[in-house]
């Protein structure tokens, strides 16, 4: 006979079955209907201290409607190490990797090597419109844009106005001024075998009317005539009573607190001396005037090299089209007035010259907007880096040069540059 007594139990444990298999059903279910989690981009970048660019991605996130977070990923101060801790994870491929905040010398060497990506013809109109046009080109190569210009710089001359009655406009002025002051009267530059060198000697060929590349970027230019007017200056200036053994070591921020100790008349610096100067050195600061960077030819403007910060998305992200979207929106002028305003960095939106917070962070606003109008890109090569250490090294220190014979050397240098020829 059955046992009946066991029915019970056996109902009860069907009974428990079926109530976990519905409870695993609602769970699974459950998971189905889940909200995907929000991708987070990483936004690799210098580490700006005022806030401002944490401020545009805060803004930028929230704008999305959800779309995406962005986290800042702060890069070493020095842009060499930044540019080496970059190259060596984008060409291992890795993915953490969304936007790059790019000097803008990496360009064509990051589109060259295919760790950016390309901007869509829509984005592209959307990341330069209004930019200055010098601005634009740094982010370009191999008529593409690779990146939306953000920030950008450039030199100007920086003189105490209770030494110097006129603002000297070229060099050779400028040298003899500062020799006929004396005492108070030195110039403060950048001689360091490092980018600063590289970037005043391009500057003083470009402003004599050379160029270190051919147009087609496969060759040297270095015509005679300017790179000999480029090379004497920097031996003139080297050698000058006015500037002193320092000026082989000074970078920018040496420079900087040269001027700001007192004896100097002149310095060569970017904007950030202003801020610095009125927070470290108040009385400097009611004293310190500006003036365009001087010219080589008094009959031809100077042309300064261009830095600054271009927003770049990397090949292996995996959000590339979210990435391009907060780019842009980084890149916006609304963020570029707070870059200025908190960050003290100068827009690449030609209008925001005339903003009126801008204005007040930059009262030569008028200046470092013509100034860049005219600006000039350092040689525009994948190979820029080996390119930029062949002139720093051969051209330290400034006080050895003889402008023959380094105009062949440096023709030598570069050459073997551009063709990988050894290890510079």
């Amino acid at each position: 006979m059955p046992d009946r007594t066991a029915e019970p139990s056996r109902r009860l444990a069907v009974t428990r079955a079926v109530a976990l298999c519905l409870l695993l059903l609602l769970l699974l279910s459950g998971c189905d209907n889940k909200t995907p989690a929000v991708p987070t981009l990483n936004w690799y970048v210098f580490d700006e201290p005022s806030g401002a660019f944490a401020e545009a991605a805060r803004r930028c996130a929230e704008g999305s409607d959800g779309a995406y977070r962005i986290r800042l990923q702060p890069l070493p101060a020095d842009a060499d190490r930044q540019r080496e801790q970059l190259a060596r994870r984008l060409a291992a491929g890795d993915s953490a990797i969304d936007i790059i905040g790019m000097d803008v010398i990496w360009t064509p060497e990051f589109a060259a090597a295919g760790w950016i990506i390309p901007w869509p013809e829509a984005l592209a109109r959307r990341a330069s419109a209004d930019r200055i046009e010098a601005t634009i080109e740094s982010a370009r190569w191999a008529n593409r844009l690779w990146a939306a210009p953000f920030t950008t710089n450039t030199q100007l001359l920086w003189y105490r106005k209770d030494r110097v009655e006129t603002p000297p406009a070229t060099w050779d002025a400028m040298i003899e001024q500062a020799e006929r002051i004396g005492e108070g009267g030195r110039i403060q530059a950048q001689g360091a075998r490092y980018e600063g060198l590289t970037v005043l000697f391009v500057s003083l060929l470009a402003s004599a009317g050379g160029a270190v590349l051919s147009a087609d970027g496969q060759g040297t230019a270095l015509p005679p005539g300017p790179t000999h007017r480029a090379l004497a200056i920097m031996q003139r200036l080297a050698r000058s009573p006015a500037t002193g053994p320092e000026l082989a070591n000074a970078r920018e921020d040496q420079a900087r607190l040269a001027f700001e100790a007192g004896g100097s008349a002149f310095m060569l610096n970017y904007t950030y001396v202003w801020p610095s100067a009125q927070n470290n050195a108040p009385q400097i600061a009611q004293h310190l005037g500006w003036a365009r960077w001087p010219a080589v030819d008094p009959d031809q403007p100077s042309r300064v090299t261009i830095g600054g910060i271009n927003l770049g998305v990397s090949a292996f992200s995996r959000y590339p089209a979210l990435a391009l979207d907060a780019a842009a929106c980084i890149a916006s002028a609304d963020n570029q007035r707070i870059a200025a305003e908190r960050g003290g960095l100068p827009p690449t939106t030609a209008a925001l010259y005339d903003d009126l917070v801008v204005r007040e962070t930059f009262p030569f606003a008028d200046l470092l907007r013509a100034t860049l109008q005219d600006a000039v890109q350092r040689p525009r090569s994948p190979l820029y880096n080996d390119l930029s250490l062949a002139i720093s090294r051969t051209l330290h220190p400034m006080s050895d040069i003889e402008p023959e014979r380094d105009l062949r050397r440096l023709r030598n240098t570069l050459e073997r540059a551009l063709h990988s020829q050894g290890l510079l």
